[in-house]
Protein backbone atom coordinates (compact mmCIF):
# COMPACT_ATOMS: atom_id res chain seq x y z
CA UNK A 1 0.00 0.00 0.00
CA UNK A 2 2.62 2.50 0.67
CA UNK A 3 4.72 1.34 -2.08
CA UNK A 4 1.46 2.89 -4.24
CA UNK A 5 1.86 5.95 -2.66
CA UNK A 6 5.43 6.32 -2.97
CA UNK A 7 4.70 5.30 -6.94
CA UNK A 8 1.75 8.19 -6.90
CA UNK A 9 4.29 11.23 -5.66
CA UNK A 10 6.86 9.56 -8.48
CA UNK A 11 4.40 9.96 -10.88
CA UNK A 12 3.27 13.65 -10.27
CA UNK A 13 7.06 14.31 -10.13
CA UNK A 14 7.42 12.81 -13.57
CA UNK A 15 4.35 15.17 -15.03
CA UNK A 16 5.72 18.11 -13.46
CA UNK A 17 8.52 17.53 -15.34
CA UNK A 18 6.84 16.10 -18.41
CA UNK A 19 5.09 19.79 -18.42
CA UNK A 20 8.46 21.28 -18.11
CA UNK A 21 9.75 19.27 -20.70
CA UNK A 22 6.77 20.51 -23.31
CA UNK A 23 7.46 24.20 -22.12
CA UNK A 24 11.15 23.61 -23.31
CA UNK A 25 10.02 22.20 -26.65
CA UNK A 26 7.77 25.14 -27.45
CA UNK A 27 10.77 27.66 -26.47
CA UNK A 28 12.82 25.33 -28.99
CA UNK A 29 10.35 25.79 -31.83
CA UNK A 30 10.21 29.58 -31.43
CA UNK A 31 14.18 29.67 -31.63
CA UNK A 32 13.64 27.65 -34.65
CA UNK A 33 10.95 30.52 -36.00
CA UNK A 34 13.36 32.89 -35.20
CA UNK A 35 16.07 31.78 -36.64
CA UNK A 36 14.53 31.25 -40.11
CA UNK A 37 12.90 35.20 -39.96
CA UNK A 38 16.44 36.20 -39.11
CA UNK A 39 16.90 35.43 -42.69
CA UNK A 40 14.95 37.73 -44.53
CA UNK A 41 14.74 40.39 -41.86
CA UNK A 42 15.72 43.92 -42.02
CA UNK A 43 18.76 45.63 -39.63
CA UNK A 44 16.08 47.01 -37.14
CA UNK A 45 13.92 44.13 -37.56
CA UNK A 46 17.19 41.94 -37.11
CA UNK A 47 17.78 43.44 -33.54
CA UNK A 48 14.52 42.96 -32.05
CA UNK A 49 14.79 39.35 -33.38
CA UNK A 50 18.55 39.39 -31.91
CA UNK A 51 16.59 39.96 -28.30
CA UNK A 52 13.87 37.66 -28.33
CA UNK A 53 16.58 35.04 -29.21
CA UNK A 54 18.44 35.33 -26.50
CA UNK A 55 15.86 36.19 -24.03
CA UNK A 56 15.17 32.43 -25.26
CA UNK A 57 18.14 30.55 -25.20
CA UNK A 58 18.10 31.88 -21.58
CA UNK A 59 14.62 30.85 -20.84
CA UNK A 60 15.64 27.46 -22.13
CA UNK A 61 18.45 26.89 -20.42
CA UNK A 62 16.50 27.85 -16.89
CA UNK A 63 14.00 24.98 -18.14
CA UNK A 64 16.35 22.65 -18.89
CA UNK A 65 18.01 22.48 -15.64
CA UNK A 66 14.39 22.52 -14.25
CA UNK A 67 13.90 19.21 -16.32
CA UNK A 68 16.43 18.20 -14.66
CA UNK A 69 15.64 19.09 -11.17
CA UNK A 70 12.29 17.46 -11.37
CA UNK A 71 13.82 14.38 -12.73
CA UNK A 72 16.37 14.05 -9.73
CA UNK A 73 13.17 14.28 -7.31
CA UNK A 74 11.21 11.84 -8.98
CA UNK A 75 14.56 9.10 -8.64
CA UNK A 76 15.28 10.54 -4.96
CA UNK A 77 11.44 9.33 -4.17
CA UNK A 78 12.72 5.55 -4.52
CA UNK A 79 16.46 6.23 -3.34
CA UNK A 80 15.75 7.72 0.40
CA UNK A 81 18.18 5.12 3.01
CA UNK A 82 15.44 5.28 5.49
CA UNK A 83 11.54 6.06 7.07
CA UNK A 84 13.45 9.68 8.23
CA UNK A 85 15.00 10.25 5.33
CA UNK A 86 12.22 9.79 3.97
CA UNK A 87 9.66 11.81 5.83
CA UNK A 88 12.02 14.64 4.97
CA UNK A 89 12.20 14.26 1.83
CA UNK A 90 8.54 14.27 1.60
CA UNK A 91 8.15 17.10 3.83
CA UNK A 92 10.64 19.34 1.33
CA UNK A 93 8.94 18.54 -1.97
CA UNK A 94 5.53 19.75 0.82
CA UNK A 95 6.82 22.72 0.82
CA UNK A 96 7.38 23.58 -2.73
CA UNK A 97 3.36 24.43 -1.91
CA UNK A 98 2.93 22.44 -5.96
CA UNK A 99 -0.96 21.97 -6.70
CA UNK A 100 0.07 19.18 -8.71
CA UNK A 101 2.22 17.02 -6.01
CA UNK A 102 0.88 18.20 -2.54
CA UNK A 103 -1.82 15.55 -2.40
CA UNK A 104 0.19 12.81 -3.23
CA UNK A 105 2.93 13.68 -1.04
CA UNK A 106 0.01 14.21 1.58
CA UNK A 107 -1.53 10.91 1.37
CA UNK A 108 2.52 8.98 0.66
CA UNK A 109 2.59 10.90 4.30
CA UNK A 110 -0.20 9.65 5.66
CA UNK A 111 0.79 6.14 4.60
CA UNK A 112 4.05 6.36 6.17
CA UNK A 113 2.72 6.94 9.80
CA UNK A 114 -0.23 4.83 9.43
CA UNK A 115 -0.52 1.77 11.75
CA UNK A 116 -0.28 -1.59 10.09
CA UNK A 117 -4.41 -1.88 11.33
CA UNK A 118 -5.19 0.96 9.29
CA UNK A 119 -3.06 -0.23 6.46
CA UNK A 120 -4.53 -3.75 5.91
CA UNK A 121 -8.01 -1.69 5.76
CA UNK A 122 -7.04 1.17 3.11
CA UNK A 123 -5.28 -1.85 1.12
CA UNK A 124 -8.49 -3.94 1.38
CA UNK A 125 -10.68 -1.35 -0.01
CA UNK A 126 -7.89 -0.02 -2.86
CA UNK A 127 -7.56 -3.28 -4.29
CA UNK A 128 -7.91 -2.49 -7.92
CA UNK A 129 -9.96 -5.07 -10.06
CA UNK A 130 -7.98 -7.37 -12.23
CA UNK A 131 -7.05 -6.11 -15.73
CA UNK A 132 -8.13 -8.72 -18.38
CA UNK A 133 -7.63 -7.27 -21.39
CA UNK A 134 -4.32 -7.02 -23.66
CA UNK A 135 -4.92 -3.49 -24.07
CA UNK A 136 -5.66 -2.36 -20.85
CA UNK A 137 -2.45 -4.11 -19.24
CA UNK A 138 -0.62 -2.06 -22.03
CA UNK A 139 -2.19 0.89 -20.95
CA UNK A 140 -1.54 0.05 -16.92
CA UNK A 141 2.31 -1.03 -18.12
CA UNK A 142 2.33 2.70 -19.16
CA UNK A 143 0.96 4.20 -16.26
CA UNK A 144 3.50 1.63 -13.65
CA UNK A 145 6.14 0.65 -15.35
CA UNK A 146 9.59 2.15 -14.91
CA UNK A 147 11.06 1.16 -18.35
CA UNK A 148 7.90 2.78 -20.40
CA UNK A 149 8.26 6.14 -18.12
CA UNK A 150 11.55 6.86 -18.72
CA UNK A 151 12.60 9.20 -21.16
CA UNK A 152 13.58 6.48 -23.71
CA UNK A 153 10.58 7.13 -26.47
CA UNK A 154 11.96 4.22 -27.99
CA UNK A 155 11.12 1.70 -24.96
CA UNK A 156 7.56 2.63 -26.03
CA UNK A 157 8.34 2.34 -29.28
CA UNK A 158 9.23 -0.93 -29.03
CA UNK A 159 6.41 -1.95 -26.57
CA UNK A 160 3.78 -0.58 -29.11
CA UNK A 161 5.35 -2.10 -31.86
CA UNK A 162 4.93 -5.62 -29.56
CA UNK A 163 1.72 -4.97 -28.70
CA UNK A 164 0.58 -4.61 -32.72
CA UNK A 165 2.57 -7.61 -33.65
CA UNK A 166 1.31 -10.01 -31.62
CA UNK A 167 -0.74 -12.76 -33.81
CA UNK A 168 -4.67 -11.52 -34.35
CA UNK A 169 -4.28 -8.38 -32.11
CA UNK A 170 -4.50 -5.83 -34.75
CA UNK A 171 -7.90 -7.59 -36.14
CA UNK A 172 -9.70 -7.22 -32.70
CA UNK A 173 -11.84 -4.32 -33.09
CA UNK A 174 -12.51 -3.91 -29.20
CA UNK A 175 -8.74 -3.82 -28.67
CA UNK A 176 -8.20 -0.97 -30.90
CA UNK A 177 -11.10 0.95 -30.04
CA UNK A 178 -9.61 0.82 -25.85
CA UNK A 179 -6.03 1.53 -26.80
CA UNK A 180 -7.51 5.24 -28.79
CA UNK A 181 -9.49 5.46 -25.91
CA UNK A 182 -6.61 5.94 -24.15
CA UNK A 183 -5.20 8.89 -26.38
CA UNK A 184 -6.88 11.13 -24.40
CA UNK A 185 -5.44 10.14 -20.83
CA UNK A 186 -4.47 13.15 -18.51
CA UNK A 187 -0.88 10.85 -18.49
CA UNK A 188 1.07 12.75 -20.95
CA UNK A 189 3.68 9.26 -21.02
CA UNK A 190 0.20 6.70 -20.70
CA UNK A 191 -0.95 9.01 -24.60
CA UNK A 192 2.24 8.60 -25.59
CA UNK A 193 2.62 5.13 -25.35
CA UNK A 194 -1.24 4.83 -26.72
CA UNK A 195 -0.36 6.98 -29.82
CA UNK A 196 2.27 4.98 -30.89
CA UNK A 197 0.41 1.34 -30.40
CA UNK A 198 -2.84 2.95 -32.20
CA UNK A 199 -0.28 3.82 -35.40
CA UNK A 200 0.97 0.48 -35.53
CA UNK A 201 -2.25 -1.19 -34.96
CA UNK A 202 -3.65 1.06 -38.18
CA UNK A 203 -0.29 0.30 -40.09
CA UNK A 204 -0.56 -3.33 -39.77
CA UNK A 205 -4.41 -3.11 -41.01
CA UNK A 206 -3.55 -0.72 -43.73
CA UNK A 207 -0.42 -2.83 -44.78
CA UNK A 208 -1.72 -6.29 -44.25
CA UNK A 209 -5.43 -6.58 -44.42
CA UNK A 210 -7.20 -8.72 -47.73
CA UNK A 211 -10.41 -6.42 -46.85
CA UNK A 212 -9.28 -3.47 -48.65
CA UNK A 213 -12.33 -1.43 -46.77
CA UNK A 214 -11.11 -2.31 -43.25
CA UNK A 215 -7.42 -1.28 -44.99
CA UNK A 216 -9.22 2.16 -45.52
CA UNK A 217 -10.51 3.16 -42.25
CA UNK A 218 -7.78 2.39 -40.82
CA UNK A 219 -5.15 4.84 -43.80
CA UNK A 220 -8.71 7.41 -42.89
CA UNK A 221 -7.47 7.03 -38.85
CA UNK A 222 -3.75 7.53 -39.56
CA UNK A 223 -4.28 10.44 -41.57
CA UNK A 224 -6.91 12.26 -38.62
CA UNK A 225 -4.14 11.52 -35.70
CA UNK A 226 -2.48 15.14 -35.56
CA UNK A 227 0.65 13.15 -34.51
CA UNK A 228 4.06 13.32 -36.38
CA UNK A 229 4.92 9.72 -36.00
CA UNK A 230 1.98 9.04 -38.59
CA UNK A 231 4.33 10.00 -41.31
CA UNK A 232 6.37 7.19 -42.16
CA UNK A 233 3.22 4.59 -41.87
CA UNK A 234 1.34 7.06 -44.09
CA UNK A 235 4.70 6.60 -46.70
CA UNK A 236 4.76 3.20 -46.49
CA UNK A 237 1.06 2.95 -47.59
CA UNK A 238 1.64 5.56 -50.21
CA UNK A 239 4.97 3.11 -51.05
CA UNK A 240 3.15 0.25 -51.60
CA UNK A 241 0.34 -0.62 -54.21
CA UNK A 242 -1.12 -3.42 -53.89
CA UNK A 243 -4.83 -5.18 -54.22
CA UNK A 244 -7.17 -7.21 -52.17
CA UNK A 245 -11.28 -6.82 -52.26
CA UNK A 246 -13.99 -4.60 -51.23
CA UNK A 247 -17.57 -5.77 -50.44
CA UNK A 248 -21.03 -4.85 -52.60
CA UNK A 249 -24.19 -5.71 -52.82
CA UNK A 250 -23.00 -8.24 -55.75
CA UNK A 251 -20.55 -10.12 -52.81
CA UNK A 252 -16.68 -9.35 -53.27
CA UNK A 253 -14.48 -7.75 -55.57
CA UNK A 254 -11.18 -7.52 -56.70
CA UNK A 255 -9.70 -3.84 -56.39
CA UNK A 256 -6.85 -2.22 -55.41
CA UNK A 257 -6.26 0.66 -52.61
CA UNK A 258 -5.55 3.29 -55.10
CA UNK A 259 -8.20 5.77 -52.90
CA UNK A 260 -6.08 4.99 -49.85
CA UNK A 261 -3.00 5.89 -50.90
CA UNK A 262 -4.61 9.72 -52.37
CA UNK A 263 -6.09 10.16 -48.45
CA UNK A 264 -2.38 9.23 -47.89
CA UNK A 265 -0.45 11.42 -50.15
CA UNK A 266 -2.95 14.30 -49.29
CA UNK A 267 -2.17 14.18 -45.82
CA UNK A 268 1.88 13.98 -46.37
CA UNK A 269 0.90 17.27 -48.75
CA UNK A 270 -0.71 19.06 -45.35
CA UNK A 271 2.17 17.71 -42.89
CA UNK A 272 4.55 19.42 -45.37
CA UNK A 273 7.81 17.87 -43.76
CA UNK A 274 11.05 17.26 -46.04
CA UNK A 275 10.18 13.66 -45.34
CA UNK A 276 6.38 14.10 -46.71
CA UNK A 277 8.16 15.91 -49.88
CA UNK A 278 10.27 13.11 -50.47
CA UNK A 279 7.57 10.69 -51.08
CA UNK A 280 5.71 13.10 -53.08
CA UNK A 281 8.55 13.49 -55.33
CA UNK A 282 8.75 10.27 -56.03
CA UNK A 283 5.26 9.41 -56.89
CA UNK A 284 6.19 11.48 -60.31
CA UNK A 285 6.86 8.21 -61.89
CA UNK A 286 3.82 5.96 -60.19
CA UNK A 287 1.64 3.65 -61.94
CA UNK A 288 -1.15 5.58 -61.19
CA UNK A 289 -2.14 8.36 -62.96
CA UNK A 290 -4.20 10.37 -60.95
CA UNK A 291 -1.11 10.43 -57.92
CA UNK A 292 0.86 11.58 -60.49
CA UNK A 293 -1.02 14.29 -61.39
CA UNK A 294 -1.67 15.38 -57.90
CA UNK A 295 2.16 15.08 -56.90
CA UNK A 296 2.84 16.92 -59.44
CA UNK A 297 0.28 19.47 -58.95
CA UNK A 298 1.34 19.79 -55.41
CA UNK A 299 5.19 20.53 -56.00
CA UNK A 300 3.72 23.11 -58.41
CA UNK A 301 2.17 24.58 -55.61
CA UNK A 302 4.88 23.86 -53.26
CA UNK A 303 8.31 24.18 -55.26
CA UNK A 304 10.01 25.68 -52.07
CA UNK A 305 11.64 23.64 -49.09
CA UNK A 306 8.54 22.24 -46.88
CA UNK A 307 9.19 22.81 -43.42
CA UNK A 308 6.67 21.62 -41.48
CA UNK A 309 2.33 21.38 -41.56
CA UNK A 310 0.54 24.06 -43.96
CA UNK A 311 -1.68 26.13 -40.45
CA UNK A 312 -3.13 28.54 -42.27
CA UNK A 313 -5.89 26.79 -44.19
CA UNK A 314 -8.00 24.53 -41.18
CA UNK A 315 -9.23 21.55 -43.16
CA UNK A 316 -6.90 22.48 -46.20
CA UNK A 317 -10.02 22.73 -48.50
CA UNK A 318 -7.41 24.25 -51.13
CA UNK A 319 -5.51 20.52 -51.06
CA UNK A 320 -9.54 18.65 -52.36
CA UNK A 321 -8.79 21.58 -54.93
CA UNK A 322 -5.65 20.17 -55.38
CA UNK A 323 -7.40 16.57 -55.87
CA UNK A 324 -10.15 17.89 -58.06
CA UNK A 325 -7.82 19.59 -60.52
CA UNK A 326 -5.52 16.61 -60.48
CA UNK A 327 -8.47 14.09 -61.57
Amino acid sequence: MFALGLRQVQQALDQKANQIQHEFILTSEQLEDIARKLLEATDEDRQKLREQQSFLRDRQHTLADEVNTWRGRARGVRSQPGGDALRKFLNELSELNDSLLTPSIQHALYLLDAPEEELAKLAEQDTPTAITTPAGRLIQRARMEFDLRGADAGARQRAAVEFANRPGIAQQDDVIAEIEAAIEDPDSLVRETAVLTVVQLHRFRSMRSADLDQAHASVQKLASLNHLIAIPALIEVLDNPRTGFVRSEDGTTEADNSRSRMVALLRLIEWHTSEAKLAVYKLQFDRDPNIVKTAKRALELFPEDWGGPLKATGPLPSLDDLQKTAL
